[in-house]
């Protein structure tokens, strides 16, 4: 079993820019991609709570950029879990071009960080981790099972 969580895209003509690479919106987009497919796969659980009054906020992202990508580049984007506390969630992304020997060099390196939420639209306030979240990411975890600000 990998320690990341792995979502693969084919880059699309209209993920380019006039100059043919990729424009770097979509690398953060790709990383809400990514985080999302964890979610249906891995935490289906939380998809319910997110129906209900669970919210994940995005506080904050970034990506750094290695190399250039262009059109029908096949990508590796691979999430894993950089820190687990009370409320919080940080995930990193490192994005792998694929080639037919398999991993290329690392292209862009991303993190998110994000906070769970409950409560209505105007009363939303700061919430734990939900627990199948947090067993669903354990696997993940870049430090190994023992991350900060959870009892063990």
């Amino acid at each position: 079993m990998t320690d990341y969580f792995e979502y693969r895209h084919t880059v699309g003509l209209e993920e380019t820019n006039l100059v043919g690479n990729v424009y770097y919106v979509h690398y953060l987009r790709w990383q809400g991609r990514c985080r999302e497919m964890f979610l249906k796969e891995r935490a289906p659980g939380v998809l319910a709570e997110l129906r209900e009054d669970l919210k994940l906020f995005t506080l904050k992202v970034d990506c750094e950029f290695f190399a250039e990508i262009t059109a029908f580049d096949e990508l590796s984007v691979r999430m894993r879990l950089a820190e687990l506390a009370q409320t919080q969630l940080e995930f990193t992304f490192d994005y792998i071009r694929l080639g037919p020997d398999g991993d290329q060099p690392l292209v862009a390196r991303g993190r998110q960080r994000v906070a769970c939420m409950r409560g209505p639209n105007t009363a939303t306030a700061p919430a734990l981790v939900p627990e199948a979240l947090a067993r669903a990411l354990a696997p993940y975890a870049a430090g190994g099972p023992a991350l900060a600000g959870r009892p063990s």
